[in-house]
């Protein structure tokens, strides 16, 4: 954690906002390691209800319930990325598909592949890419005031860094996944490594470097993106792509996109609608459910009503549409044969 972007940007606990409709700022309490601006280790403190919310390998972990969130997250806490492939490969056999180890090596591959894949010499940067996306979505968004960006749903970070270069503003990354924020981490210090799944268990180390001028302007912090420890009104531009249908609560998300967000801020949101039950409960999607209803079911309809104050009786009246895209497309990586091609619904807000 920088100690820079825990001073400018102030956060406070996501517990007593969501609790007490308190603003309590949390206090570096104890700093364990540090290498000059970046604290490694240590603990947050809120003295309202005083919780703690630890550092861990450089990440603040600040989400409502750490205890669940770390006993339920222990893998990703102790993840290594320095095993030799020999090794790496035998652990995933012994774990075998469908473990913890396998689902979590998946999901890596995946998303790092989505994000970096066009800067790996080994590889061909012919699918559409995230950073594609991200840019058609800012573009639409500025000119925005000054302040914060912030990336919600950042995943292995190339859209912090992305976001960081094209407003040359503080940019902060939030994500739940502590494997993939380090992986951003070790990104913004210049390098890529990850494994490549191939198919089935068997994977290929990659390993390459990276540059990106920008990362001393970004941090990762790991946060709940429906109960955000960030101040109301702090943020001037806000990011999240590929992020309302991996929620239980997309709605909540999209309420506290609103209350952070400054006036005259904007809000860039993306999604395919891939609905799971999985990730979130029908009830709780936004679309995709209710098709004898006058929007016919259509997620793209039904977030656009969310978005037009008065065109529900729940819209959120603080977040008015300002331009949107139907079909952005967006590949992800699954294996060495398999793709999925998604077309984002891309549309940016404004706060007032």
């Amino acid at each position: 954690m920088k100690q820079s972007h825990f001073d400018a940007i102030a956060p406070i606990c996501p517990v007593c906002r969501r609790d007490k409709n308190l603003e309590n700022a949390l206090k570096l309490h104890h700093i364990a390691a540090r290498a000059g601006n970046e604290i490694e280790a240590g603990l947050l403190l809120c003295e309202g209800c005083m919780r703690e919310f630890p550092i861990i390998d450089g990440i603040p972990v600040i989400v409502p319930d750490v205890r669940t969130h770390l006993s339920t997250s222990i893998l990703h806490v102790l993840w290594r990325d320095d095993l030799p492939a020999v090794i790496e490969s035998l652990l995933g056999d012994c774990c075998g598909p469908g473990s913890a180890y396998d689902l979590s090596r998946q999901y890596l591959s995946t998303y790092t592949w989505g994000h970096y894949h066009d800067l790996d010499p080994e590889d061909a940067p012919e699918q559409p890419s995230v950073v594609a996306a991200l840019q058609r979505a800012v573009d639409l968004a500025l000119p925005a005031p000054d302040g914060l960006v912030v990336d919600l749903g950042c995943s292995v970070g190339r859209t912090t860094f992305e976001l960081a270069a094209a407003t040359g503003r503080m940019v902060l990354g939030l994500d739940v996944n502590l494997s993939m924020l380090q992986l951003a981490r070790r990104a913004a210090r210049g390098e890529i490594r990850y494994s490549l799944r191939q198919g089935g268990l068997v994977y290929e180390q990659r390993r390459f470097p990276v540059d990106f001028p920008d990362a001393p302007r970004v941090d990762f912090w790991a946060a709940d993106v429906t109960c955000l420890p960030l101040k109301t009104g702090s943020a001037a531009m806000l990011s999240s792509l590929n992020v309302l249908d991996c929620l239980s609560n997309p709605y909540d998300h999209l309420t506290e996109l609103a209350r952070v967000c400054m006036d005259s801020g904007r809000v860039m949101l993306g999604c395919p609608y891939d609905w799971s039950p999985a990730a979130t409960t029908p009830t709780h999607w936004i679309g995709g459910h209710s098709q004898r209803s006058a929007l016919g079911g259509d997620s793209a309809a039904n977030l656009r009503a969310l978005l037009t104050p008065g065109a529900l009786p729940h819209s959120i009246d603080r977040l008015h549409i300002l331009a949107e895209q139907g079909a952005v497309p967006w590949s992800i990586r699954v294996h060495a044969r398999s793709t999925m091609h998604y077309e984002l619904h891309l549309l940016v807000a404004e706060a007032r």
